[in-house]
C-alpha cells in the first residue's frame, strides 16, 4: 500500500454507467421520432463496433481512430437499421457526443474524492482526450489530470499505453494502480508493470452477467470505489 502514488481508471463501464446513459439517450431520440426500439440492444450493438474497432488498430489492420470517429462509423449504419429519417450533421454529432455525457455509477464521484485526498488520481482510457475532459466536466468527475490512449496511438491492452499513464504522471509503473472493472484490462496493466484493483459492476451488461469473479492476481478487489477507498484507508 505504501508504494503506490498514483491510481489510475478505467472509465466505460467502471466509473460512468455507458449501458444506461446510452439507452437512455436513444430511447428520447426515438421518442422524438416516433420509433420504437430496444435502446439497450442499440447500446449494445454501439458499444461492440468500439471493441472490434480498437483491435484492428492495435493489430495494424487499420490507421489510428479516434473513438469519437468509431463511434460516428457505427452510429451511421445503427441510425439506418433502426430507421430513422436522415438527420442533420450537426444533429449526428450531438447525438454521437452521448458518449461525452455518460453517467457516472452512484458511488464514483464520493469514491473517486476520497482517493484523490491521498493520491493522484486520473481516467486512463481509450476514450479520446475531448471526450473525456467533456465527460469529466459534465459528471463532475474530480480529476487531477486526464491520460487518453490517444496520446500513445495505441489502445488498452497494449502496454504501451499504461506505461505512458504511469510516466505522465511522474511514477514508476510499480508505483501505479490500475483500477477496472475489466479482467483484461487488468491483465493488461499487469503485463505492463502496473499494480492491478478490480472495482466489480454486476449491472455494466444489464442481464448479461459480468465477469466478477477474484483473482490472486488483483491486489485489491472491492465492491465500489468506496470499499476501496476503505481499503487504501482513505477518509
Amino acid at each position: 500500500m505504501q508504494k503506490i502514488k498514483c491510481i489510475l481508471f478505467d472509465v466505460f463501464g467502471t466509473v460512468v454507467d455507458w449501458r444506461e446513459s446510452i439507452a437512455s439517450e436513444a430511447s428520447l431520440l426515438g421518442k422524438k421520432y416516433k420509433i420504437n426500439g430496444n435502446w439497450y440492444e442499440f447500446a449494445d450493438k454501439w458499444r461492440n463496433a468500439y471493441n472490434t474497432e480498437i483491435q484492428s488498430v492495435n493489430q495494424g489492420k487499420r490507421n489510428w481512430i479516434s473513438v469519437d470517429d468509431i463511434h460516428m462509423e457505427r452510429l451511421e449504419t445503427l441510425l439506418e437499421e433502426y430507421k430513422f429519417p436522415k438527420l442533420e450533421k450537426e444533429k449526428k454529432i450531438s447525438f454521437n457526443q452521448s458518449w461525452h455525457r455518460l453517467k457516472p455509477w452512484p458511488d464514483s464521484v464520493e469514491g473517486l474524492q476520497r482517493l484523490k485526498s491521498k493520491y493522484i488520481i486520473a481516467p486512463l482510457s481509450n476514450g479520446n482526450m475531448s471526450l473525456l475532459t467533456n465527460m469529466g466536466k459534465y459528471s463532475n468527475l474530480p480529476w487531477d489530470a486526464i491520460i487518453s490512449a490517444e496520446l500513445s496511438t495505441k489502445y488498452k491492452p497494449d502496454p504501451s499505453v499504461y506505461q505512458l499513464g504511469a510516466k505522465l504522471m511522474g511514477c514508476k509503473t510499480s508505483e501505479t494502480l490500475m483500477v477496472a472493472a475489466h479482467k483484461f484490462d487488468l491483465i493488461g496493466a499487469l503485463n505492463a508493470g502496473l499494480l492491478a484493483a478490480m472495482v466489480i459492476r454486476p449491472k455494466e451488461f444489464g442481464e448479461r452477467k459480468a465477469d466478477i469473479d477474484n483473482d490472486t492476481r488483483w491486489e485489491y478487489y472491492s465492491k465500489d470505489f468506496n470499499e476501496l477507498a476503505d481499503q487504501l484507508n482513505c477518509k
